[in-house]
């Protein structure tokens, strides 16, 4: 498995997880092997060859290259008709074709959506980062340029979900809350599910700043564990320009940059469903950082105009 920081073009391999590559319809799907035994469901994280969408990128200024793309998001620089496009390349890739796709309007919240016959044909997507559902013949879909996308499995109660983790929704704790919807509506126990954390912004990339280490701090009492850099400065306080300046003694514009620190979203989505009660064991990751690994996969933070990955869940 090439390091996080391995820029060398080749195709994504499995990480101390085993994860999976595998090739279909001229596409590279990664899958989680602990969701291989379960012939009732199907699965697959998105990666960025393969597609035909043409996105433009500096090769060298002032030349400009055309790369073609699996682009899974409607975005500015993206016909419409070409996301759908890849949209059914992808879905017959995870062998989905069949089964009615079913997103979301993600705004970085906690706000999950059960999804069952009653309202899976409804015209306007629901706002929110999160979907569960046990209604057979439904996949739920979440998108990520960088946020860790997550999905669950129940084996014993057939039950499943897609969630879009960013900072904000990693620090509102939304994958213990989709845990806990499960349990309510569908008997779910967290010590049975299988958690699959996909690709996204690794710690060695992801700079953060006073604002998220200190709500990090106040809410989870290990969230120390989770960055690197100074974060004790930061989650007191002793950085913000607003902290006592004048103990700097240094000119007005001459104060030193902020301090900033890295987060590491893995680790703590890894740590917040492993205390909602779901087992180290069972819960993997990719390995694979967005933004050390442009080659393979989009990051909004390293490209700004870029594409969407998908991270798909269903029941046949």
């Amino acid at each position: 498995m090439p390091q996080a920081a391995t820029k060398k073009k080749s195709a994504p391999r499995g990480s101390a997880d085993e994860w999976k590559v595998r090739r279909a319809s001229g596409l590279q799907i990664l899958e989680a092997p602990a969701f291989a035994p379960l012939d009732w469901l199907v699965h697959g994280f998105s990666t960025r060859p393969g597609g035909v969408s043409e996105l433009a990128s500096l090769s060298g200024a002032p030349k400009i290259k055309r790369e073609r793309v699996l682009n899974l998001g409607f975005t500015d620089w993206d016909p419409r008709a070409r996301v759908l496009e890849n949209r059914k390349k992808f879905f017959r890739a995870i062998g989905a074709d069949k089964l009615r796709a079913i997103t979301l309007r993600q705004i970085h919240s906690d706000v999950a959506h059960r999804v069952d016959s009653s309202n899976a044909g409804a015209k306007d997507a629901p706002q929110g980062d999160a979907l569960f559902t046990r209604e057979p013949g439904l996949l739920l879909v979440v998108q990520t340029a960088d946020c860790i996308p997550i999905l669950l499995a129940d084996p014993k109660r057939r039950a499943i979900a897609a969630i879009h983790a960013g900072w904000r929704g990693t620090l509102r704790r939304i994958a213990a809350k989709t845990l806990g919807r499960m349990h309510m509506e569908f008997g779910t126990r967290p010590e049975d599910v299988i958690a699959a954390l996909g690709p996204g912004i690794g710690r060695c990339c992801y700079e953060v700043g006073s604002e998220v280490a200190r709500d990090f701090d106040a809410h989870f009492p290990n969230a120390r564990e989770w960055f690197d850099g100074p974060f004790d400065a930061l989650a007191s306080g002793e950085n913000d320009p607003n902290w006592l300046p004048w103990l700097t003694m240094m000119p007005p514009g001459h104060q030193p940059p902020p301090l900033r620190v890295h987060l590491d979203l893995i680790a703590a989505n890894r740590a917040i469903l492993a205390g909602a009660g779901i087992p180290a064991r069972q819960i993997s990751s990719s390995g694979l950082c967005t933004a050390c690994r442009t080659d393979v996969l989009f990051s909004y933070r390293r490209e700004r105009t870029t594409g969407r990955l998908m991270a798909a869940i269903g029941i046949r």
